[in-house]
């Protein structure tokens, strides 16, 4: 992997679950499609829409999508969850189920419902059991559950399949922000009764900022008003003299203009990596390296994980306490590794390190000699 990761010498780059490293394959695939619109424009424009159909068909096997309709490809996690705030039918007195620890593009959204009468209830999944936490609120007038895969700050991996079984049981759509987890975990949405899942391509698949996948089965993605218009979302994309229109039946009826084509060739490189390695692999590499920093943690008495330890419990965030410091210890502590080239992120009130598959464990103990050095 070393050739698809040149990092510079001295860099160590533990912040996938921030914005992840481009594989040399994207790099590659950026410049030579910036090279081919100099020199002759959209000449070969089908071959530009048979990325996009590879992409779809990536992400399909991904997520194991039933079919790549199920697949719309948008700019970002946040849009993908406006669509769906904002396509349901909602009642006064309905409510939303989410939890205290969520990024905020899975809070915001749904909080800016508040004004349609819909109540966001979130739980405090800090306990033993975050699930049992977040269906006890769950009632008659319940409509969506949603939730990160894997939590942004404290790296709390979720029982997804508990969740969407829970859900559909109770009739309640069911929606993932999966933006922690693709590219670092296997994942199964029809497995765990999925409606929606969303993520951007920039951290754990190692795209482009500006790219992001929208999965929803078509039960799910009918139930959704259209907000958006234009030529790309209809049925006949491409039959430009057509007056009659109708909307896609696939998840393309929401993506309303042009396609993202740098973004589409960049990530569909990427996830071609994947692919190649195969995601069972990843995962066992990632959760690996992320061991090799837990053990190494709890090595040290003066730090303190806030990460949970228990398999199934992480994924490749590991996220720690120096005991000896405050908020803006913390904060200095993050500002020194930084400027020793130690890239990682000020979260859930510590450090944040997050690994990727490819990560050189070996490097990983001159981390602490760096963490536990006083300032000067």
């Amino acid at each position: 992997m070393n050739s698809e990761f040149p990092l510079r010498d001295g860099l160590l780059y533990l912040n996938h679950a921030a914005v992840g490293v481009w594989p040399r394959r994207t790099a590659d695939a950026v410049k030579a499609f910036a090279e081919e619109n100099m020199v002759q424009g959209a000449a070969n424009y089908p071959q530009w829409m048979k990325s996009e159909r590879e992409l779809r068909g990536r992400f399909q096997r991904l997520v194991n999508a039933a079919s790549s309709d199920d697949i719309g490809l948008v700019k970002n996690t946040s849009e993908a969850l406006s669509l769906i705030a904002y396509g349901l039918d909602w009642q006064a007195g309905d409510n939303i189920i989410s939890t205290n620890q969520e990024f905020p593009s899975n809070r915001i959204v749904w909080e800016s419902l508040t004004s349609e009468g819909v109540e966001l209830r979130t739980a405090d999944i800090s306990g033993d059991d975050p699930e049992a936490a977040m269906i006890a609120l769950m009632d008659e007038q319940t409509r969506l559950l949603t939730v990160s895969s894997v939590q942004f700050g404290s790296g709390v991996r979720m029982d997804l399949k508990r969740l969407g079984e829970a859900c559909r049981e109770r009739g309640v759509l069911f929606c993932v922000d999966a933006i922690q987890s693709l590219g670092a975990l296997q994942f199964d949405a029809q497995s765990v009764c999925a409606d929606f899942v969303v993520a951007d391509g920039h951290k754990w698949m190692l795209g482009p900022e500006g790219l992001a996948l929208f999965y929803s089965t078509q039960r799910a993605r009918d139930q959704l008003r259209l907000s958006q218009y234009g030529w790309h979302m209809v049925e006949a994309a491409g039959d430009f003299d057509r007056l009659a229109w109708s909307s896609a039946k696939s998840a393309r009826r929401f993506e309303p203009g042009s396609p993202n084509m740098l973004g589409i060739c960049a990530l569909n490189a990427s996830l071609s990596l994947f692919e190649e390695v195969g995601m069972e692999r990843v995962e066992k590499q990632l959760l690996k390296r992320s061991r090799v920093l837990m053990d190494q943690i709890s090595e040290h008495h003066q730090l303190e994980l806030i990460t949970p330890e228990a398999s199934g419990r992480h994924a490749g965030i590991v996220t720690f306490r120096h005991k000896g410091l405050d908020k803006r210890g913390h904060e200095a502590l993050y500002r020194r590794l930084m400027a020793a080239d130690i890239i990682c992120a000020h979260r859930a009130g510590g450090v944040r390190f997050s690994p990727h598959f490819y990560s050189d464990s070996s490097r990983f103990e001159h981390l602490w000699k760096e963490v536990l050095s006083q300032p000067t």
